[in-house]
């Protein structure tokens, strides 16, 4: 009933009220209009020939953590189509970028009942992954009416999301019946999700963890390597305001024990760059170098600032000591299973509330060293510095949990194929 309703309403609104937010939308640069025709369900380009899956993510961070699966999809089956849809034009351009052959990508098209049949009488899906947790009903009342099946992957349902649909659970019911089967991030979204009207909700765990490693400029690489020579550096990864200085007042006490050591600062915001800079050079007094305006890295340089867009992945390869940022302050912290899966040893502060599931799982495996503040840091990263063993036992541990955390891929393919004749 709630299906119906809402696709009347969206049927009489759209000409009123909706077509004048498009058009708001449009004339902010947040529509991409070469494609626009897209995001009213009239795609310019053929359905390829075979069988085709369709996932759909929201943003960014969902079409990212589908390419690992998109990759061994399409490594099981190499004549298999994959269409990805996102509704921002910053994931299209990403995906334009990463997506490999035999997939592409579509804009999502607005949620009204006249889009959504029109693209799914074009494209006509084998199967539909839908990853984590925004529903359109439109679209899904058509796919579920067109008898596709459809998969939630990556679900995820907050304290915050389950208290609010429990107060509507006759909508939820309705939206989550359209789903075949759901995957939670988490048992407690897996349980969530059965709460609140999933017909079947299970765990195999969380899709974020399988990402794929990031980029590497091999020559970039090399060039540092070179200005690094052969002193001992650390890496202090996506910081944020504060704590490049925090970190920074305690490089004289690590350079006293470590003799030459590098610190190396990227910051979670790149702008800041010259910011940092001035702070660490006129408050403490430290020998610094800019990586955006090309300064390298001396034989006095104590603190680099690698201020630049696209490279975390070079200077995970490149360190073997791994400090996650966004966690001395609470801000709840940035993604530490990134270098995990490059074999480094990685270190947190105690605001890792963004990730907890994560962090309990890799607390358990001992793969994660969380410390309570900067002075701990400081100790911890010291003897890494100076104790081999103990620093190749935690790079070890950090890359194997993260590698039997990336199972979760096999596990969905496994239930993939038990829908679909591929």
């Amino acid at each position: 009933m709630f299906i119906r309703i809402y696709n009347t309403l969206i049927r009489i609104l759209y000409p009123l009220v909706i077509s004048r937010y498009i058009k708001k939308r449009k004339e902010n640069g947040k529509e991409d209009l070469k494609r626009f025709n897209e995001r009213v369900g009239r795609p310019t380009m053929k359905r390829p020939e075979g069988k085709l899956i369709w996932m759909h993510g929201a943003s960014v961070g969902e079409s990212i953590s589908m390419l690992p699966l998109i990759n061994k999809l399409l490594e099981y089956y190499p004549d298999l189509n994959i269409m990805v849809t996102t509704g921002t034009i910053t994931s299209a351009e990403l995906m334009a970028k990463r997506l490999p052959e035999k997939a592409f990508h579509q804009y999502f098209p607005l949620d009204n009942p006249a889009y959504s049949a029109r693209f799914v009488k074009h494209w006509q899906p084998d199967l539909v992954l839908w990853f984590e947790s925004e529903f359109w009903p439109a679209m899904l009342s058509t796919i579920k009416r067109k008898n596709i099946p459809l998969i939630l992957v990556n679900g995820r349902i907050s304290n915050k999301s389950f208290k609010r649909w429990q107060q509507f659970d006759f909508i939820s019911k309705e939206l989550l019946g359209c789903f075949t089967f759901c995957l939670g991030q988490s048992e407690e979204d897996a349980y969530r999700l059965r709460v609140l009207g999933a017909k079947e909700a299970l765990c195999l765990g969380n899709i974020k963890y399988a990402g794929l490693p990031l980029p590497i400029d091999e020559e970039k690489k090399e060039e540092i390597k070179k200005q690094i020579g052969d002193r001992p550096f650390w890496l202090a990864s996506s910081t944020h305001n504060d704590e490049e200085f925090k970190i920074a007042r305690f490089h004289k006490q690590l350079a006293e024990k470590v003799p030459g050591v590098l610190t190396i600062i990227v910051p979670r915001h790149p702008q800041r760059g010259v910011e940092i800079k001035e702070r660490l050079e006129n408050e403490l007094h430290l020998k610094t170098a800019l990586r955006s305006a090309g300064e390298p890295i001396g034989k006095s340089t104590e603190i680099y600032i690698a201020d630049t867009i696209g490279e975390l992945g070079l200077w995970y390869n490149l360190a073997e000591i791994v400090f996650i940022g966004g966690s001395l302050i609470p801000h709840g912290g940035q993604n530490f299973m990134e270098p995990s899966r490059v074999r480094d040893a990685v270190v947190v502060g105690p605001h890792m509330h963004n990730f907890t599931d994560a962090m309990n799982r890799a607390k358990k495996a001992d793969a994660v060293i969380q410390v309570n503040d900067v002075i701990e840091l400081e100790e911890t990263v010291e003897q890494l510095l100076t104790h081999k063993e103990l620093l190749e036992a935690k790079k070890s541990l950090a890359y194997n949990w993260a590698n039997g955390e990336a199972k979760v891929i096999d596990g969905i393919v496994d239930k993939i194929k038990g829908y679909m004749d591929i």
